[in-house]
């Protein structure tokens, strides 16, 4: 019975905590100015993070240790290196985007200014790291990210005519006031932000943390086969508000608010309220995910002692490598920069980065010398290579339209 609750709150865990700010803005974005004619991107997304969430989660069970831990031992340390140096940028932006996220949050909850909270949830995220019980961390934040839920029942209270909802989802098209090329640039950034790195990293090294063992591949994949595809439909519920509310109106989404606004406009204050709180333990679930992968790449690549399994004397390096990043993301975002820019470029630049990422995760998953019995099947292998095809493509066509539409615009 015990073993059953936490596959239940780890399938609940991976649904909350499936978005972040990067889902918010991304899905919310093209909602707004797509309509769901982007929806099939995120359709696709997910069945991406399905399947090599699943194989990373395989490894780490298999072997003991992490995706990350094994690539430069078996791809040598010059491919390392290069995972490790993107990894590590697009992740150290990812962070500054949800720390301010989480310090937007609770701005719009008190109407103080954000800036003068970022220090504090900076600080926050850090004593969370140090003290908190790793399981108990995944589940506080994944639990409260179902507040977001409230975006699903928002559609289902504005009531649209669902035929015509679900033929924008299936019979996509680019809008008569776009062109392809911005099109294509926003359809990658909603591909970036359903498969950032950070969270293959991240939960490679979960699995480890909560000592999962072969007898824990069934948990694995009820964990990613039943949480990421909700997760997904959360995804859609935030475009399709944005759909159904802002692009009517003609607003586009350039702040965080802006996400949350048609909750609040259908469901009034108690609506803004519990999309809040989801907002917040959404970005905060984020901050703590990213946090702990700046100390994780770092400290595996170099073979310190890492996690919060090891005590905090063991593994002070790991720590303070979290430190040191959290205190450079917190000033990056206390300069003024634009959290929704952060994210916008954190999300692209991940897309091209998405090779380097998920190209050593079909290796190792092949290798028997770590996988024994446990390596990929024949179907598993063709799927994750159609996919690895698409990371390429997205890869080398993710900086020219950057150039083209100027970021989107």
């Amino acid at each position: 019975m015990k073993k059953l609750l936490g596959v239940f709150l780890g399938v609940l865990s991976a649904i909350g905590g499936f978005v972040d700010i990067g889902d918010l803005v991304a899905n919310a974005e093209t909602g707004a100015r797509f309509r769901m004619n982007l929806a099939w991107v995120v359709v696709v997304g997910v069945v991406g993070i399905i399947v090599y969430a699943e194989m990373a989660g395989r490894v780490a069970a298999v072997s003991g240790r992490p995706v990350f831990d094994l690539v430069r031992e078996r791809l040598g340390p010059r491919f390392g290196l290069a995972n490790l140096g993107a990894s590590f940028f697009i992740n150290f932006l990812t962070l500054t985007a949800e720390v301010a996220g989480v310090a937007i949050a609770i701005s719009l909850l008190s109407s103080i200014n954000y800036l003068f909270i970022v220090p504090a949830a900076a600080v926050l995220v850090w004593l969370v790291v140090w003290r908190m019980p790793f399981e108990t961390m995944e589940r506080i934040f994944g639990l409260l990210g179902l507040c977001l839920l409230v975006f699903a029942v928002t559609v289902w209270k504005i009531g649209p005519d669902w035929n015509q909802l679900l033929s924008g989802v299936v019979h996509p098209h680019v809008p008569s006031e776009e062109n392809p090329f911005t099109y294509a640039y926003y359809g990658i950034a909603l591909f970036g932000a359903a498969m950032t790195p950070y969270e293959v990293f991240f939960f490679s090294s979960g699995a480890v943390e909560d000592k999962w063992t072969v007898k824990d591949l069934g948990e694995n994949r009820i964990n990613v086969l039943l949480g990421f595809p909700p997760g997904g439909l959360l995804s859609l519920a935030i475009m399709a508000c944005a759909h159904l509310v802002l692009a009517p109106a003609n607003i586009g989404v350039g702040t965080l608010d802006q996400v949350s606004l048609p909750v609040a406009l259908t469901l009034g204050k108690v609506g803004l309220a519990i999309v809040l709180i989801g907002i917040f333990a959404a970005t905060f679930g984020a901050a703590l995910e990213t946090a702990l992968s700046a100390g994780y790449v770092i400290a595996q690549y170099l073979g310190w002692t890492w996690g919060k399994h090891a005590a905090p004397r063991r593994a002070t390096r790991f720590h303070l490598v979290i430190i040191i990043t959290l205190a450079a993301s917190t000033f990056f975002a206390l300069s003024g920069v634009d959290p929704v820019k952060v994210t916008e470029y954190s999300i692209v630049l991940s897309a091209a980065a998405l090779p380097l990422t998920y190209f050593p995760i079909l290796v190792v998953a092949n290798d028997p010398s770590y996988m024994g019995e446990h390596t990929n099947g024949r179907w598993l292998n063709a799927i994750a290579s159609v996919y690895l095809v698409v990371l390429v493509a997205v890869a080398l066509a993710t900086i020219p339209l950057m150039i083209i539409t100027k970021a989107g615009q």
